[in-house]
């Protein structure tokens, strides 16, 4: 399910326009990444939490070459299902 199609989803469930639909997952999308962003966690009961780890710096290879590399330490979004979610899928 691509952006468009979970917009047109969600304006059949929840009876309103696409529009309507379209800014409330916009604003979704943009107040998860602020509070990511701050370093805060965004739990969503039953559906699942997002959260912030840091990957630590470590020494990767270029397969073509087999020369070491420095891959630098950086921060990744990270996604634990919740158990509503997980047993939807089972």
């Amino acid at each position: 399910m691509n952006k468009a199609e979970l917009i047109d989803a969600m304006a059949n469930d929840a009876n309103i326009t696409k529009a309507e639909a379209k800014r409330a997952l916009d604003a979704f999308i943009k107040n998860t990444g602020e509070a990511l962003a701050k370093g805060d966690r965004v739990a969503l009961v039953g559906f699942g939490s997002f959260s912030v780890a840091t990957r630590a710096a470590r020494i990767g290879r270029n397969p073509q070459t087999a020369k070491e590399l420095k891959i630098a330490a950086k921060k990744v979004v990270k996604f634990k299902p919740g158990t509503d979610l997980t047993e939807s899928v089972s």
